[in-house]
């Protein structure tokens, strides 16, 4: 009865520590080595409303806060980031005019935290529609997102 109980034992052991195996993701590829700059932000404001018609290819911007800068050079803790098409999921945004971008975000939702490959300024980068509600307010340059990743908060 007692090698029944060990093994058991030893069976939901061996069962938790794969399952946590499991549950730990590798950082995508994408978000490691496109752009120049690659941080993970907390997503804090989006202002104004994200437009939901397909018929109009645009960016977005939105208001982050720079968790840790894992690439390249950010001078600010708060940043601002432009999105192509953010009521798109991120793994099916690109398209013929911005091919090069995604990430397995499928829903911008403030207080998100996301791992992001950019470029700046945007308007080097991205070429269309910005809707940028902090034009006037803010001076700062505003991040071009490649790809976008959710991470953990």
């Amino acid at each position: 009865m007692r090698i029944v109980s060990t093994l058991v034992v030893f069976a939901l052991v061996s069962l938790c520590t794969s399952c946590a195996k499991k549950t730990q993701t590798a950082v995508d590829p994408n978000v490691t080595t496109r752009g120049s700059i690659e941080v993970t932000a907390q997503l804090e404001e989006i202002r104004g409303d994200l437009i939901d018609d397909p018929m109009y290819d645009y960016a977005h911007v939105m208001k982050y806060k720079v968790r840790q800068v894992h690439r390249g050079k950010v001078d600010k803790e708060t940043i601002y980031v432009g999105h192509y098409n953010p009521a798109e999921p991120r793994s099916s945004v690109a398209d013929a005019r911005v091919q090069q971008i995604g990430g397995d975000v499928k829903q911008f939702r403030v207080g998100d935290v996301h791992r992001m490959a950019m470029e700046a300024p945007i308007d080097d980068h991205y070429m269309g529609g910005i809707i940028n509600k902090y034009f006037g307010e803010v001076n700062d340059p505003v991040y071009w997102a490649i790809w976008t990743d959710k991470a953990a908060k």
